[in-house]
């Protein structure tokens, strides 16, 4: 009589499936990369710095629950493109080490990417700050 193997089961979203494991490791990944994005990248450190100082001014800017969110999303939207702009340089930089023309488009692809999230930031907190000194 042949022993079956068995494998671990994935975890699933599906509920009673692995759907609270599933949610438990994602966060722990989650942290994971925060983690090291604060602790590696001085870009990702820098978005902090500003997001930490911009909280608390941007209760004094937003005159409506919506500009509150849309001043605060702006900064989470620079963060989360510079998080995936790191992701993509880490996996360059593992896969192909060496100087390499693809490789540095690729890089480039994901600066542009940061600065059209910065310009986006950029927008949002100019006229919120222009509208609450009167300016517009």
């Amino acid at each position: 009589m042949s022993e079956r193997k068995t494998r671990p089961t994935q975890p699933s979203g599906v509920p009673g499936k692995g759907g609270v494991t599933r949610i438990v490791s994602a966060m722990k990944n989650t942290v994971n990369g925060l983690r090291e994005g604060v602790r590696s990248e001085a870009a990702i450190q820098q978005e902090i710095a500003i997001l930490a100082i911009a909280l608390p001014v941007s209760f004094f800017i937003a005159d409506s629950l919506w500009v509150w969110v849309a001043l605060i999303a702006s900064l989470l939207g620079v963060l989360a493109v510079e998080f995936l702009n790191s992701a993509i340089e880490e996996l360059c930089d593992h896969l192909h080490p060496d100087q390499h023309k693809a490789i540095g488009v690729t890089k480039d692809y994901g600066s542009a990417g940061v600065f059209f999230a910065l310009a986006l930031a950029g927008l949002v907190w100019g006229a919120a700050v222009l509208r609450t000194f009167g300016m517009v």
